[in-house]
């Protein structure tokens, strides 16, 4: 029976380590890990390296942040993580170039669009083909509003995705501290 369960929480508030202590858990070693991130500077191929390390070696890895569903569909991994929602929002928001502070609400409404239907149709593919999901995303809108408009876009979406996230999953954890709170 697939299965697809949601870790949120803050910025280095421990939802990759209990994402990965559940897919030991559902997975075992029958897991495929989606990194979303790029390794744009050294922070980011630091945070990476740490990540990879903490991996377990029979885990399979696809880096990329498109095409998610037809991933799953083609993999014999029968659970599957992504780390993490907001990076893969980030990619999207990045691919073109775009002047932020000029973007009209049409666009904005097609990139969150974009963001969801991402989202959904992994969902879908977990459903159909039965399998697990196990999806990290960062809970970045309890805090300061952002002052510029970039950061206000970036907020936005990643809280759509959050919500329709939540709604599609199973279980939902928080993550505070290192320790994750059921919400569902």
């Amino acid at each position: 029976m697939s299965k697809v369960i949601m870790v949120t929480g803050g910025s280095r508030s421990g939802k990759s380590v209990i994402a990965e202590q559940k897919a030991k858990e559902y997975g075992k070693r029958s897991v495929l890990y989606l990194a979303t991130a790029i390794p744009i500077d050294d922070d980011m191929k630091e945070r990476i390296r740490m990540h990879q390390e903490r991996r377990d070696p029979e885990w399979g890895t696809y880096e990329g942040y498109r095409d998610l569903g037809e991933i799953v569909k083609n993999t014999e991994k029968n659970t599957i993580l992504l780390d993490c929602v907001t990076v893969m929002i980030t990619n999207i928001l990045f691919e073109e170039e775009r002047d932020f502070d000029k973007i009209s609400a049409s666009e904005v409404e097609k990139l969150e669009s974009e963001v969801i239907k991402e989202l959904t149709n992994l969902v879908k593919a977990i459903r159909d083909e039965d399998k697990t999901l196990i999806i990290v995303s960062n809970e970045v809108g309890m805090s300061i509003v952002p002052s510029y408009r970039l950061g206000r876009i970036f907020s936005d979406i990643s809280g759509k995705a959050n919500q329709v996230l939540a709604s599609l999953s199973d279980e939902v954890y928080v993550a505070i501290s290192g320790l994750p709170l059921r919400l569902k």
